[in-house]
């Protein structure tokens, strides 16, 4: 029998592998040379593929557990993650990996906020407190200065206005996602990614790929690597590992971000921006790991019918039973 320390080192490495993939995301992005709408569509497409043959090779379609309530759910939550990709990706374009990414892992405060609004979720205090503080460190990262908003050229400010919608259409995701349970998180995820193929479909321009090249080498990559390879890396980490331990090694992510766009492009953030990050990574630490308060109901309450499992993952693990809920970032 495995030992539960050896579980969850293999499950350490695992979420590792995932993240730092995750982290060289935009250099497939930026060297396939192709349109964002036409990137997320190879990506999607590819990455059915990928996830599709996965899922058949484990027999998973058999109790696949999707009522039409839940398949309607995973197509919502289809829609918010394309177009998410999409805004991430333009971002990209408009002001460099490095800040998109970090801009982009402000999710969990999104998460937090339209769960307090949409659901009536419980916004503590202190939890409002620490997003006043992310956002503080979200305003050092972006470089953004009042001469941005009255200058002729508002590309930057752009791209922050994009990494910002897309966290949210993330945020938003999480939150649909969250509510899925019984079915396992690879079949979840690719009803999201074929979601996208007509979704998309009117948005690519397939002109535009015919002198594409070596840039189809990379969008297969998008689709085999970073959502096949990745997201099965994930889903079998997080049945493995505590909320904690997938909370600290998700900044493995923006980090190794900031590393490759320096080392390809010579990208980087300045001394100031680079005082955000730590406000960002220590406010998304304490808003992620924060106990939820328990609220006591009447002994004469009915009880519900299905209790969702303690959340400890983005998506769920590979137990099915869970609900897909995120808590590192997917991209």
């Amino acid at each position: 029998m495995t030992s539960k320390s050896t579980l969850e080192n293999k499950g350490t490495a695992q979420l590792t592998a995932a993240m730092v993939l995750s982290g060289t995301l935009g250099i497939f992005v930026v060297e396939s040379g192709a349109s964002p709408f036409n990137v997320v569509f190879f990506r999607v497409l590819f990455g059915a593929l990928a996830l599709g043959a996965y899922v058949v090779a484990r027999g998973w379609f058999r109790g696949h557990g999707f009522t039409p309530r839940k398949l309607g759910l995973a197509v919502l939550g289809g829609v918010f993650i394309v177009f998410n990709w999409v805004l991430l990706f333009q971002s990209y374009e408009n002001t460099s990996i490095s800040v998109a990414t970090v801009v982009y892992h402000t999710q969990p405060f999104y998460v937090v906020l339209l769960g307090a609004l949409l659901f009536r979720e419980r916004l503590t205090a202190a939890k409002a407190g620490w997003i006043v503080v992310a956002f503080a460190g979200l305003i050092l990262v972006s470089g953004i200065r009042p001469a941005d908003f009255t200058g002729g050229d508002t590309t930057y400010l752009l791209g922050i206005g994009q990494a910002l919608l897309a966290a949210l259409l993330y945020g938003l995701s999480t939150l649909v996602t969250k509510r899925i349970t019984g079915v396992r998180p690879h079949l979840i995820a690719l009803v999201q990614v074929l979601v996208g193929i007509p979704l998309l479909l009117p948005f690519a321009d397939f002109g535009a790929m015919s002198g594409t090249g070596a840039g189809w080498g990379w969008l297969v990559g998008l689709g085999l690597i970073h959502t096949g390879l990745m997201y099965v890396l994930m889903y079998s980490a997080y049945a493995k590992l505590p909320t904690a331990k997938i909370a600290v090694l998700a900044f493995t992510y923006p980090a190794v971000a900031m590393v490759a766009d320096w080392a390809v492009y010579g990208h980087h953030i300045g001394l100031v921006q680079a005082l955000g990050v730590p406000l960002i990574v220590a406010a998304s630490l304490k808003v992620t790991l924060t106990k939820p308060v328990q609220v006591t109901r009447p002994t004469t309450a009915p009880a519900p019918a299905a209790a969702p499992a303690p959340r400890t993952a983005a998506h769920a693990p590979e137990a099915a039973s869970r609900p897909a809920t995120p808590a590192a970032s997917e991209v």
